[in-house]
């Protein structure tokens, strides 16, 4: 797995501008939306992966893990059958659901305390080995 301090410095500065934007005009959080397409299948079907995921992402945004990592396996319907995560944050929380189907990651990163998107989105894209994603990224009032 990548480490926080082999991704850091991936921040572009227009995330940059979203966290300095977020903390200027004293919004309640940041959240991001990150879609993930074409990732490893072993990886997102992996729950002791995906935990480990949450661990390093938290780490690397430097959000503080409030109990344990929820990783849990659903769904009926084979279009959205996959493991689903959530993680309580002090600061709100990280959640995901892992698409069997397509192999695509839907992330979402909701805190008020200020956080680079695109770091979050770089790291993952390459934690889960996608071919490519999307963020998009909401400053909370």
């Amino acid at each position: 797995m990548k480490t926080a301090s082999n991704v850091k410095a991936l921040s572009t500065s227009s995330t940059r501008d979203i966290v300095r934007e977020a903390i200027d005009r004293k919004v309640w959080g940041i959240a991001s939306s990150v879609d993930i397409y074409e990732c490893d299948p072993d990886k997102i079907r992996d729950a002791g992966f995906i935990r480990q995921f949450v661990v390093d992402l938290c780490d690397l945004i430097e959000m503080k893990r409030f109990g344990e990592t929820q990783v849990v396996h659903f769904g009926e319907d084979e279009r959205v059958a996959g493991y689903s995560m959530v993680q309580l944050i002090e600061t709100s929380l990280i959640s995901a659901h892992f698409a069997n189907q397509s192999n695509t990651v839907y992330l979402d990163v909701f805190s008020c305390k200020p956080y680079e998107p695109e770091t979050v989105r770089r790291f993952a894209q390459i934690t889960f080995g996608g071919k490519s994603s999307h963020l998009n990224v909401t400053l909370r009032q």
